[in-house]
């Protein structure tokens, strides 16, 4: 029991910050190289290099080299899943959010694999 707390105390700390979340939204649409979630999301390289080793390690998100360059994409297609969850619990309680740029789109199978 305790092994799993722990997993599941990991998992909700990697997705506790507002950036690393940021990061997971805009790969929910698809994949991304370090260098155009900066531009994006108007954060240091530095900055988002560590957030997505945070991720990474959590198995969140992998990469695949190009060239000279990462290319990062949502690991766990479930994450959109949990996203839609979450969403569904801020509606009830009055605090609505989009945490998933693809709820209700109908490619959205295909966009998280």
């Amino acid at each position: 029991m305790c092994g799993s707390l722990d997993a599941a105390t990991a998992l909700f700390h990697s997705l506790s910050d507002g950036t690393r979340l940021a990061i997971l939204r805009r790969l929910a649409i698809g994949e991304a190289r370090v260098v155009d979630l900066t531009g994006e999301l108007g954060l240091a390289q530095s900055t988002v290099s560590a957030h997505l080793a945070c991720l990474r390690d959590c198995g969140l998100v992998d990469f695949r080299a190009q060239g000279r360059a990462s290319v990062y994409r949502l690991a766990r297609p479930e994450l959109l899943e949990m996203f839609r969850a979450a969403e569904a619990v801020l509606e009830a309680t009055g605090n609505a959010v989009a945490l998933c740029p693809n709820y209700g789109h109908p490619d959205q199978k295909k966009i998280a694999r």
